[in-house]
């Protein structure tokens, strides 16, 4: 058992602690062991980036419930909106209207940048929007296929799972949905293809490999890509690949899904990644930081696509819940007012900072991202570029037993992504936890 609390007084106890341990253990008996956690951290409660576990001790959340508690956790104003909407009713199901869910409809219609008028289609979850927009695309098109990219991540159901390859795990032992092609996702650090620009390199093999040898143009229904890969290692693409896609798509009537589940709401800077490179797709898939903690998700369309969809196309019971609506419009609200323009500024500092830390730290061989969904890529050596998985779980582990929440993702990189109100003073208290973790893993 690691002592790390000793140097840092926001670590009262071992980690886990004694309540910890206890909860643990019934944890053990009644909870699915499928959940892949990193480190065993018990919540007790949180305010803003910070939160603390059942024995005390006080941590910094750059993990955010998995790039979900994007206003901070409880943030006053959303827990009053919720409250509030708690007060009226709990749940009327889709087949009804009620005002929350027009007014998220009409400000997502207000956010989108798709350049033309969206419609919506609301549900719980981004594996849930992942399959709404699949089968819209698969409804209007009257076509079979789909084109995915290696390292991608867009939930665990069926249809969703399909796509999902950033880890062979996460499909094993199970027969996924047919007629999904998957490509290489443009990695500049780590190319694939031959060139310097692995962009226009994987578009090239779309267009003259895949469609010219054993996937019909004419039968894509459509291409499902993330602006930023997040699962798959928080990869930015080359500046020309997603702007490639959109023309790709067009010259063949081919729907352009991009997943902002991750990168959306605010996350990279902008209210929607795609925006950085100014791309409109067809249809867009949104959830986690949407409700800042509360379970919804959107499938935002073009209205002249969803449309076509007729009643009893697709549905479900709890979309459009009051509470999630209420958490979303306010949500929404700050981070156009405050927080998307908060992610720039401060994630530009923490890159900075991270950078510094790169100049010091062989290990650490890459830093990218953009807002603050960064990514630290770990490294044996500088010049192969081979992954370091086993210094990146060391790095995570001691992290949290100094008092910092990170996650890994890829082969060996560990992401920053803290709730969109993250202060420059946070972020460099995370930096002397990080550098010290840093240190004690190259000693090891």
């Amino acid at each position: 058992m690691k002592k790390d609390f000793d140097n840092h007084p926001a670590i009262r106890t071992e980690l886990p602690g004694p309540k910890a341990r206890a909860l643990l253990a019934r944890d053990a008996e009644v909870v699915s062991p499928s959940y892949p956690r990193e480190y065993p951290f018990v919540m007790s409660h949180g305010r803003g980036v910070e939160v603390w576990d059942v024995d005390g001790n006080r941590f910094l959340d750059f993990a955010a419930g998995i790039a979900v508690c994007s206003t901070g956790h409880s943030h006053p104003q959303v827990v009053q909106a919720i409250k509030n909407a708690a007060d009226e009713f709990l749940h009327i199901s889709p087949d009804f209207s009620h005002e929350r869910q027009v007014a998220l409809g009409e400000k997502i219609n207000a956010l989108s940048p798709m350049g033309e008028p969206v419609l919506s289609f609301f549900c719980q979850s981004g594996t849930e929007a992942v399959e709404g927009a699949l089968k819209l695309a698969r409804y209007v098109s009257g076509r079979s296929r789909f084109i995915g990219f290696l390292g991608g991540f867009h939930g665990r159901t069926m249809g969703s799972l399909a796509f999902t390859a950033s880890k062979c795990t996460q499909q094993q032992g199970f027969s996924t949905m047919p007629g999904v092609t998957h490509v290489p996702f443009p990695n500049p650090y780590r190319p694939l293809f031959a060139g310097d620009d692995q962009g226009q390199a994987v578009l090239n093999y779309i267009e003259n490999i895949l469609f010219g040898s054993n996937v019909p143009a004419s039968e894509v229904a459509a291409i499902l890509v993330e602006p930023i890969q997040c699962e798959g290692g928080y990869v930015v693409p080359p500046d020309g690949f997603l702007g490639g896609l959109r023309q790709l798509c067009n010259r063949h009537g081919i729907f352009l899904i991009l997943d902002e589940v991750q990168s959306g709401v605010g996350r990279s800077g902008r209210m929607f990644a795609c925006q950085h490179w100014d791309v409109q797709p067809d249809i867009m898939t949104l959830a986690k930081g949407l409700g800042s903690g509360l379970p919804i998700g959107l499938v935002v369309a073009k209205k002249t696509i969803m449309q076509q969809w007729k009643p009893g196309a697709h549905a479900n019971t709890y979309g459009g819940n009051p509470l999630c609506c209420a958490a979303a419009l306010v949500t929404l609200d700050l981070i156009e007012r405050e927080y998307a323009a908060n992610a720039e500024k401060v994630g530009t500092h923490f890159m900075t900072r991270l950078r510094e830390l790169q100049s010091r730290h062989p290990i650490i061989g890459e830093v990218r991202g953009k807002g603050l969904m960064i990514g630290m890529e770990l490294v044996s050596d500088r010049a192969s570029r081979a992954p370091c998985t086993e210094s990146c779980h060391a790095v995570i582990t001691g992290a949290f037993h100094r008092g910092l929440l990170l996650l890994p993702c890829g082969q060996s990189t560990v992401r920053f992504i803290p709730p969109l109100t993250v202060s420059v003073a946070q972020v460099d208290e995370a930096i002397t936890l990080l550098e010290a973790t840093l240190l004690e893993a190259l000693a090891q």
